[in-house]
């Protein structure tokens, strides 16, 4: 199919993933090795790994929804979500176990709006919604850890210090 983004020329893949190339090769790479793209029984993808991979990154990296996404790469949005199910958890960071001593960790509260009443409360902003707290690191600003979600009418400090963090399921028996 003409006019879709692809990963066989080259000049899509820097803007959509923020990869030279190269680093982009040895990122598929890794992934074959995991066994990310095994031959399996049923109907293949429709989209080569390489394809795939820049998918998820666009969908990562841009504000797209997958129904804009889609037809960007030529597939189905049904087809676009299945792609980001099954390749999100492998392109996911490893959560690190130890830090360097030297290295700055930020915390942060954010609140994300909810329709589920089970675990939300009005907060501040007059909507449901849950309190996150997020752990980066100052150096490479990426997301170290995001705690398990209490109520939104919750302050920071008082999500941080809280010491055994249950799931909303385990509250309730």
């Amino acid at each position: 199919m003409s006019g879709v983004i692809t990963a066989s020329e080259p000049f899509w893949i820097a803007p959509i993933t923020g990869l030279s190339p190269r680093q982009f090769g040895r990122l598929l790479t890794v992934l074959r090795r995991e066994g990310v793209d095994p031959v399996r029984k049923g109907r293949p993808w429709s989209l080569p790994l390489e394809d795939r991979v820049l998918l998820v990154a666009a969908y990562w990296r841009t504000n797209l929804t997958l129904r804009q996404l889609a037809p960007l790469f030529g597939v189905s949005k049904s087809a676009a979500d299945r792609i980001v199910d099954h390749l999100g958890p492998a392109l996911a960071l490893q959560q690190c176990k130890r830090f360097r001593k030297s290295t700055v960790l930020i915390v942060d509260g954010t609140l994300v709006p909810t329709r589920d009443h089970a675990v939300a409360e009005k907060s501040k902003n007059y909507r449901y919604s849950t309190n996150h707290q997020v752990i980066i690191a100052a150096d490479t600003r990426l997301v170290v850890a995001v705690g398990c979600p209490l109520p939104g009418n919750r302050s920071d400090f008082r999500v941080w210090e809280c010491p055994v963090r249950k799931t909303p399921s385990a509250r309730r028996r």
